[in-house]
């Protein structure tokens, strides 16, 4: 099959899902002309008083976290040497560059004035945590982007650059994760300078690692809906020899999280703040609840685990509650110190929303071009199963 035939299938046939996205394309462009055109007023609800919205909490903190499946599962199988993993590393690596990828498109969106992104490359100001954070998640995007290029390179027939990338496989991930552990905590360091402001169900001066470990959590928890929405839109089958392991310790993270969770809120002697029936309150009992309790309890027992159904629920759940807390830290514990209650405004949920399914539709193109999971390309699987 040549590459021309390779890059448009002809297994590929528009249906509702695609007419949906085309509807959310035009309605993100439309939003993007207005947000580039009259500023952030036109299309947020953001003020002085509330800066930061949907598009940090959601876009960046949900973004980078839930792409922290890539260098778990990069670190396990070639520096725990596990290699039974290999099958699901590229997607995951996938998924994490387009995340990353998508982080930084959002940031454009947010910033105020954009076309000044770049200054973090020459104006250094190592004493920021922002600084620290910009320059992990450009150097940790570029690290993705190495791994994820022995791809392309084999699609188009450069195999000596490709085996060059796997020679330095082992100290790219090094570089990976160490990029990953200094950002996805840092991002949680952002809120160690407002104690007064931060709701103390979610302040403590553990964030940072906080942060880390929900996302190593929340990351594997990825991997099995990556895995779950590969099935059901390619017709795969499920690995579940290899997501059940990764299940366990998914357990281990969120139990961990949960119990360093309590503890800071026991700290801040904020326990009966939880059963006030204030706001905060609610909303932290379902994160908790959602995020926490019932994956932690229904992923203990492994016959729940081995069961593809109550699997892929586990991990929705982990997810679920995952940007409930990131979206609780950046919003809903920030909105009694503000004096105001931050509802984002339609065009931001589309710019949202926009970026979800976009990614979505570069992964679906990725797997039906490149050698993304064993067997081949997507696309030329499907046609030999037909002709066979």
């Amino acid at each position: 099959m040549n590459a021309t035939a390779t890059l448009y299938p002809r297994r590929f046939r528009p249906g509702f899902w695609t007419a949906v996205f085309v509807l959310l394309f035009l309605a993100f462009c439309a939003v993007t002309v207005i947000r580039y055109t009259k500023g952030l007023g036109a299309v947020t609800h953001l003020s002085d008083r509330f800066p930061w919205g949907l598009w940090i909490g959601f876009d960046l903190l949900c973004g980078v976290g839930l792409a922290a499946g890539a260098f778990t599962l990069t670190a396990v199988v070639h520096l725990f040497n596990l290699k039974r993993f290999e099958p699901i590393v590229r997607p995951t690596i996938l998924t994490g560059f387009l995340g990353y990828s998508f982080v930084i498109v959002a940031l454009l969106f947010d910033l105020g004035q954009p076309w000044r992104i770049w200054h973090a490359i020459v104006y250094w100001n190592p004493h920021s945590v922002m600084f620290e954070v910009a320059w992990c998640v450009m150097l940790y995007t570029t690290v993705l982007a190495v791994e994820f290029s022995p791809v392309v390179f084999e699609y188009f027939g450069f195999h000596a650059p490709a085996r060059i990338i796997h020679r330095l496989i082992t100290p790219l991930v090094i570089i990976g994760v160490l990029l990953s552990t200094l950002h996805q905590s840092s991002l949680g360091s952002l809120y160690l300078i407002v104690p007064s402001k931060l709701h103390p169900l979610w302040y403590s001066p553990m964030l940072p690692l906080h942060f880390y470990i929900s996302a190593i959590g929340a990351g594997i928890g990825m991997v099995v809906l990556e895995s779950y929405l590969s099935k059901r839109a390619f017709h795969r089958h499920l690995e579940m020899d290899l997501l059940e392991p990764l299940a366990r310790g998914m357990v281990v993270c969120l139990g961990i999280y949960g119990l360093m969770r309590l503890q800071a809120i026991h700290r801040n002697h904020a326990l009966g703040s939880i059963f006030n029936f204030s706001y905060e309150g609610q909303m932290f009992l379902i994160e908790f609840t959602l995020g926490v309790i019932l994956p932690v309890v229904l992923m203990s027992f492994r016959r729940l685990r081995s069961d593809p159904d109550w699997l892929v629920g586990g991990a929705f759940l982990a997810v679920l509650g995952f940007v409930m807390n990131r979206l609780n830290v950046s919003i809903t514990g920030m909105e009694a110190a503000s004096g105001t209650r931050y509802i984002p405004s339609v065009m931001e949920i589309i710019v949202s929303v926009g970026l979800v399914a976009t990614g979505m539709a570069v992964f679906a193109f990725a797997v039906r071009t490149f050698n993304i999971f064993p067997g081949g390309p997507v696309s030329q699987t499907l046609e030999q199963e037909e002709g066979a």
